[in-house]
């Protein structure tokens, strides 16, 4: 059984000493600083396409994988947002706040239709 002993940094089961630990404890915490450093840049970040607006829509489109981001602009924005006012999936609901962002709404009649009077009597 000697032969397979393996690499064991404390092979008689001893503590460690005072220097091991604190170099342990310094890797620890190095570690936990970069952890939260990398989840505030992830948190604060705004991805490479920024906000909607100016005629682009940017979405992001959740699934049990992560996502994506779904980014159009000028025609394929226009298009993108008349299907989304047309129809009534889970995406077209998160589409339709980016497309009021880049100024893409539904489109509106020309005459508006003339409010109903009530029949008083």
């Amino acid at each position: 059984m000697s032969g397979m002993r393996g690499r064991q940094p404390n092979p008689r089961g001893e503590s460690l000493t005072a220097r091991q630990k604190r170099v342990l404890a310094i890797v620890g915490g190095l570690l936990l600083v970069l952890a939260a450093g990398a989840g505030t840049w992830a948190a604060r970040s705004g991805g490479s396409y920024g906000r909607s607006g100016n005629g682009c829509v940017n979405v992001v489109e959740p699934s049990s994988t992560g996502g994506a981001v779904l980014h159009q602009c000028g025609a394929g924005a226009r298009e993108m947002c008349r299907a989304a006012f047309a129809g009534r999936t889970k995406l077209d609901l998160l589409t339709r706040p980016q497309c009021r962002l880049a100024g893409l709404g539904p489109a509106r009649p020309a005459h508006p239709a003339p409010a109903p009077s009530a029949a008083r009597g």
